[in-house]
């Protein structure tokens, strides 16, 4: 029973999300919404192991990330990874502008040692902030230990519905440009909902079986076994390369040799079951911290993330022009340093799907905002900001 109810209540948070989410057209996150019920619980009555209760525990999650990484790769192609460089950029030169400000005008304001604890959680996510923990741990200062993971708490909040309001403007930019080149068949528009309709058709798989041999579990096997070597690549390199970022390469080249279908995980019935235990793992470091540990150093926590947003603001804005994006795509690029995958991908798919009027509409949309949120949020939380959590640990 007690597994039970826990699974329970972490399936009834992620559901009032996402119907909140569809009542507001996107207007409200879901996962804002999922992660406020967290907190709340977890600063209530919630147990703090309610979620590796409901079977979600870290091996659970690293299969999860690991599977759910290679099959972002079978939505896109080859060109259209390449072409994202710019989304790159303008994340990483976000995150530039975040160390600027924070670490000149925050460091005014406010101690040299709870700024460096403070900004690698603000450029990046979980991973930075539990790096930080440990190494305040380590070198004796305890009195910082809850920021690092306090600053990710916070910072998500924010985050996500700025994110989405962004989101929501550059899709409401794009559906009118859809809708004045849809009847136009030389139109971008109208090749790239072309390229959607026909990529399942065109494909042709390397291992042809009889349709009583294609059952979900061939298609499950394969992601994993591209997910396995991508992580053993990640081992031999020393993770020079991030293995998640490789995941997401090895996904795109499976897809494109025909190893891998489309939207493979999808096509297993799995994708949202791995999907939302990916989240609830996420939002289990929500009971890391208290109201009490919040009401000490919230002055802290806010200014160093307005100032850190406010660095990405500004370089987003000064950059969106000459790399050929809206100050709106720009920024929302930028912002994916403060929650990363999976988090930009619900966001991406929420707002696309709200907002569009058809099935090309949304096609159309998730095309030419999901992958520039996925490869910035990777330039950003999975490679920049372990970079930057290291180099700190070593100013402590």
């Amino acid at each position: 029973m007690t597994y039970l109810l826990s699974f329970t209540i972490i399936m009834i948070f992620l559901l009032i999300g996402e119907w909140v989410s569809a009542a507001t057209k996107a207007f409200v996150p879901s996962i804002f919404i999922t992660a406020v019920l967290f907190t709340i619980g977890y600063w209530t009555i919630l147990p703090k192991n309610v979620v590796p209760q409901a079977s979600y525990t870290t091996q659970f999650v690293g299969v999860a990330m690991s599977l759910l990484l290679v099959q972002m790769g079978t939505l896109m192609n080859l060109k259209e990874l390449f072409k994202q460089w710019k989304a790159v950029c303008i994340a990483l030169l976000g995150v530039v502008g975040t160390l600027i400000l924070t670490l000149s005008i925050g460091s005014l304001l406010f101690n040299w040692k709870t700024v460096i604890a403070a900004v690698p959680p603000l450029t990046g996510g979980i991973v930075a902030a539990l790096l930080m923990t440990n190494g305040l741990k380590a070198a004796g200062i305890t009195t910082l230990v809850a920021l690092p993971v306090s600053m990710f708490i916070m910072h998500s909040m924010i985050g996500y519905p700025l994110t989405s309001v962004l989101l929501r403007k550059e899709g409401l930019r794009l559906t009118k440009i859809y809708r004045k080149q849809k009847d136009d068949p030389n139109s971008e528009a109208v090749k790239i909902v072309q390229q959607h309709q026909t990529s399942e058709k065109r494909q042709k798989l390397l291992i042809n079986l009889p349709t009583r041999y294609q059952s979900p579990i061939f298609i499950i096997a394969r992601v994993a076994l591209i997910a396995l070597l991508a992580n053993w690549v990640g081992i031999l390199t020393h993770n020079v390369i991030n293995a998640n970022v490789i995941c997401l390469v090895f996904g795109v080249i499976a897809h494109q040799v025909g190893f891998l279908e489309t939207d493979a995980l999808n096509k297993a019935k799995v994708f949202n079951w791995l999907m939302y235990g990916l989240l609830a793992y996420i939002f289990s470091q929500l009971s890391l911290t208290t109201p009490q540990i919040i009401g000490k150093i919230i002055l802290q926590i806010v200014v160093l993330i307005l100032l850190g947003i406010l660095g990405m603001f500004i370089a987003s804005f000064i950059l969106a022009k000459p790399f050929g994006m809206s100050r709106e795509m720009a920024f929302a690029c930028s912002l994916t340093a403060l929650f990363g995958f999976p988090a930009d991908f619900i966001l991406t798919t929420e707002v696309c799907h709200t907002i569009a009027q058809n099935p090309d509409e949304e096609a159309y949309l998730t095309e030419k905002i999901l992958p520039k949120m996925l490869v910035g949020g990777f330039a950003t939380v999975s490679v920049a900001s372990v970079i930057i959590a290291s180099v700190f640990l070593k100013l402590l």
